[in-house]
């Protein structure tokens, strides 16, 4: 019975023993079970490295390199988010590690651990560490082997502020990116900081209370001649010289000693608004005279330019009658080829849009060049096609005289153009100071060379359609295509040019006008000279001439439009113009810098319209490449006259 109670009770203590030893350490093989089920981004194993921003660094950041690191804006932004990042990893390793401390102590206590138990443990403590190291891993896969490239140079990467910036696999290194906009900002800080200053400086010279100071006025105005020889022609700070500092620190004491002087603020605000108004107004006068000098320089001829075609005269009346003469004339009225209308008293104009047009040519042979010039440059632009053939192309040259039945009873323009009223419009200053827009008053609307574009139709009798070149474009692609367009039932072909307001007939028409009000839209869309298809069957069906000379007549006192062709002609060819793809005629390289360089690569044919002519020394440099590919500098002719490019 005794025996059999001592059994009895046994039993219980074992199981007690066997909760009390054995559940915790259930309890905690469980728990180190779960740790190798967090997700990646709940738990990375070291701290050795952490990617911030895209940028590979030291997670052990000691305090000198985070303030390196914090002169970058955006990085203390991250940084800061960073940091909360680890120290909410570094409570959550705390935790995980006093859960197994305390793990451990209560093993101890019972000190009932055999050595199979302590094997156990190790191989669960390791399978732990290996999850730990397995979850990094599967977090930064890469990361691993850029940490060991980062140890390696970090004393250099420091030491050198630079960055290295991750790009998949790979790692190049990279300026800072606050850097490069200061870089670029900081240049010319100084130079305008010295420009205030004078600009204080003669502010103090013009106040009542300093003017009276003689020794401070002295005293300013040595400083300023010395900052102003400091400034000098400086556009940034690097072409400022050494001494320039010092002279700045100077004029800043004499700048203070000015501001003790007047202390009074709203007679140094009066001044500075009189000055800003006084500014405005010469920037306004500048503007305008600039305007005029541009006008003015777009008018002239270049030296070489004038001494081209007298060269060439010379050398043409020279010549032998036979000599004289064009090859394959056969080719000018044949309706089968390609021909090209082109009115010009430019000779190297003239022969760039030549050559240009050849040289881009599938068929050479089939294309014919019509060329009118004036009595002054027939000669000269006979001689130089003689001496430079177009190749396989057939070229002709007229003299605008031969034109009998174009006279002043036959074309109103002509008469308008030689009446006094015209005359006095462009000659007489007091009358022509009275029109704002300058254009308007360029000697070449006084030429009938630019209104022959009206009488096509006479001018080739015999062919059905032509295409129209201005001579200030070059041509960048085949045209034969042009020839392929049906124009459906409309008289020209022209590219549109409704992209910008100043495009639209109410920037070229009179719109008060009663007459213009009445037949014409003010937001109709504009189109371009310069390059255009005409069908000149359907221009002599609806007597497109008769329709140019009733507008013409009715436009006698310039009521209905200023001077010009584009005016005349949107009027003379409302509703009877077919809209071209923009890519055959590119417009603005003789005023707009903007153009792009994609649109001008895709163009057939690329416009120096405006005042910016390509053979002037003012035409925009970026442009003038697709110009001077086209010209023989080299020929005997442009070296005589000393042109280059």
């Amino acid at each position: 019975m005794k025996m059999s109670m001592k059994t009895w009770m046994r039993k219980p203590v074992l199981v007690l023993l066997f909760v009390t030893v054995l559940a915790p350490i259930v309890l905690y093989t469980d728990r180190l079970a779960t740790f190798s089920s967090f997700s990646i981004d709940e738990y990375v194993s070291e701290p050795s490295t952490l990617s911030l921003n895209r940028d590979v660094r030291s997670r052990n950041l000691l305090p000198q390199e985070l303030s390196a690191a914090k002169e970058e804006t955006a990085s203390d932004v991250y940084l800061g988010k960073s940091t909360r990042s680890i120290q909410l990893l570094d409570g959550e390793r705390s935790r995980k590690t006093r859960q197994l401390n305390e793990a451990y102590d209560l093993n101890a206590t019972f000190n009932t651990h055999t050595s199979e138990s302590k094997e156990h443990d190790a191989i669960v403590i390791r399978q732990v560490t290996q999850g730990f190291h397995e979850a990094d891993h599967s977090d930064n896969r890469h990361e691993s082997t850029e940490n060991q490239k980062l140890k390696a140079s970090e004393h250099k990467l420091l030491s050198t502020e630079a960055e290295t910036v991750q790009e998949g696999n790979s790692i190049k290194p990279a300026k800072t990116k606050s850097k490069k906009p200061d870089e670029h900002v900081l240049t010319d800080t100084r130079v305008k900081y010295l420009k205030d200053q004078l600009i204080r400086a003669r502010l103090y010279l013009s106040l009542s209370a300093t003017r009276t100071n003689t020794q401070f006025i002295k005293e300013l105005r040595l400083r300023m001649k010395e900052l102003q020889r400091a400034l000098g022609d400086a556009t940034k700070d690097a072409d400022l010289p050494k001494n320039a500092n010092e002279k700045l620190k100077a004029m800043e004491q004499t700048l203070a000693k000015g501001k003790q002087i007047q202390d009074d603020c709203t007679a140094v605000v009066k001044k500075l608004r009189a000055i800003i108004h006084s500014t405005e107004e010469q920037l306004r006068v500048h503007k305008k005279q600039a305007l005029f000098l541009t006008h003015l320089t777009a008018k002239t001829v270049p030296k070489g330019l004038h001494c081209l075609p007298l060269r060439l005269s010379t050398e043409y009346y020279s010549l032998n009658s036979s000599a004289q003469q064009f090859p394959n004339q056969q080719n000018l009225h044949d309706p089968n080829l390609f021909h090209y209308a082109l009115f010009s008293d430019n000779v190297l104009a003239t022969a760039v849009v030549v050559n240009s047009t050849v040289s881009n040519a599938k068929d050479p042979s089939k294309h014919v060049f019509h060329i009118v010039t004036d009595r002054l440059n027939y000669a000269a632009m006979r001689m130089w096609f003689l001496a430079n053939p177009a190749g396989e192309a057939t070229i002709q040259v007229e003299n605008i005289e031969e034109f009998t039945w174009l006279n002043a009873s036959y074309s109103p323009v002509l008469k308008q153009l030689g009446s006094q009223n015209m005359i006095d419009y462009y000659f007489k200053t007091r009358k022509s100071e009275s029109d704002s827009n300058l254009k308007f008053r360029n000697p070449k609307y006084l030429s009938i060379m630019n209104h022959l574009r009206f009488y096509l139709a006479e001018i080739f009798p015999k062919l059905s359609k032509v295409v129209f070149l201005d001579d200030d474009i070059v041509v960048q692609k085949d045209l034969s295509g042009l020839w392929s367009i049906d124009l459906k039932g409309k008289v020209i072909g022209a590219v549109e040019t409704c992209g910008e307001n100043f495009h639209r007939f109410d920037r070229y028409l009179n719109f008060s006008n009663p007459l213009i009000a009445k037949n014409f839209d003010p937001r109709a869309c504009g189109w371009a000279y310069g390059m255009n298809v005409f069908d000149l069957e359907e221009w002599r069906k609806q007597n497109i001439t008769q329709v140019y000379h009733s507008w013409q007549k009715l436009n006698n006192e310039r009521q209905l439009w200023k001077l010009g062709t584009l005016p005349p002609g949107l009027i003379t060819f409302w509703k009877r113009v077919y809209p071209l793809e923009r890519t055959w005629h590119v417009l603005g390289l003789g005023y707009n810098p903007s153009v792009s360089q994609r649109e001008i690569e895709k163009a057939a044919v690329i416009h120096y319209n405006g005042n910016l002519k390509p053979w002037l020394e003012i035409g925009i440099p970026k442009f003038r490449g697709y110009w001077n590919r086209f010209v023989d500098y080299d020929q005997a002719y442009m070296r005589d006259c000393n042109m280059s490019p």
